[in-house]
């Protein structure tokens, strides 16, 4: 893929909010089959668009940038084929050994593409609209409607629309499960909206999530004040410490029986079913070296 291409597919996944991870090389070593430039995208399901290696490379490339889109954090890997590299241990770099390698060394930096945090904001207001002006001062994309807006993957939903599409639009958020909903509203009619809620069948719980009135309570008077309350409010929700990762949640690998290599599984990993248990591999190589003489890698896993 021609990097004009590669530019062009970032592009397009950008404006349809959908995260990825641009892979460039920084840095190679001969022999080597990459030059520093040479640049890939890859997808929240492993999917690698463009070229920073052979399969040896890709396996560790694809496993380190769905860490890299769970973090969301910039990361430097360094690949190489000797674990005596003097030099492999660079600050700031993850350091991968891979003896599948050519014989160079490769730098890689991973960069995580997402979306910007979207917020929802039913009413167009003079409240609905400084959200809007505030919020993308924040970062945010800001997305403001008269009713009850299509979610998907919002950050938050706030209703500002002084009672109307009021009940419809936070049972949605609140079914939804979307992070933040708040009702610009004084105590006594949000407690009644709340009732209203669990009228409809909102469960008790759920219904403890909603955050009305919405806002810090900062004393805010004008528009804009009470935008900023609300702001405030939605990043410091979006900053609290964030529950334990399960294991589910993190990318599924396993290690590769002949050269010890972690792997994702089952995206773009080489498979083999032996003896009623499944292994993967980085390569085609491991995968013919595993078949040749299984009880071998078996009986003396890669340290």
């Amino acid at each position: 893929m021609m990097k004009s291409e590669l530019a062009r597919r970032a592009d397009a996944l950008a404006a349809d909010r959908i995260p990825f991870v641009s892979a460039t090389v920084v840095r190679a070593q001969h022999p080597t089959s990459v030059r520093a430039g040479d640049s890939a995208i890859v997808l929240g399901d492993g999917t690698i668009e463009g070229f920073v290696g052979g399969a040896c490379a890709e396996t560790s490339v694809r496993l380190q940038a769905l860490r890299v889109l769970e973090t969301g954090e910039p990361l430097l890997l360094r690949i190489v084929p000797d674990e005596h590299d003097e030099d492999a241990a660079a600050e700031g770099a993850i350091v991968v050994h891979n003896d599948c390698l050519s014989g160079g060394a490769m730098e890689i930096f991973l960069e995580p593409r997402l979306p910007a945090p979207r917020i929802a904001v039913v009413g167009e207001t003079p409240i609905g609209f400084a959200l809007a002006s505030l919020g993308k001062l924040l970062g945010y994309d800001v997305v403001v409607s008269a009713g009850a807006p299509e979610l998907s993957d919002d950050a938050a939903v706030v209703v500002a629309s002084h009672g109307r599409e009021e009940e419809r639009a936070l049972a949605a958020a609140i079914e939804a499960g979307v992070p933040y909903v708040g009702l610009v509203a004084s105590h006594t009619r949000g407690e009644a909206v709340r009732e209203s809620l669990r009228e409809l069948g909102i469960p008790a719980e759920r219904l403890a999530e909603l955050r009305t009135p919405a806002g810090l309570a900062i004393r805010a008077t004008t528009a804009e004040e009470i935008a900023l309350s609300i702001l405030a409010e939605i990043v410091s929700a979006r900053h609290e410490p964030p529950a334990l990762a399960t294991a589910e949640a993190m990318p599924a690998a396993a290690a590769d029986p002949v050269c010890g290599m972690s792997i994702v599984v089952a995206v773009g990993s080489c498979q083999l079913e032996y003896e009623g248990q499944l292994f993967y591999f980085c390569s085609d190589h491991c995968l013919h070296a595993f078949e040749a003489d299984p009880d071998r890698y078996l009986a003396q896993p890669h340290s």
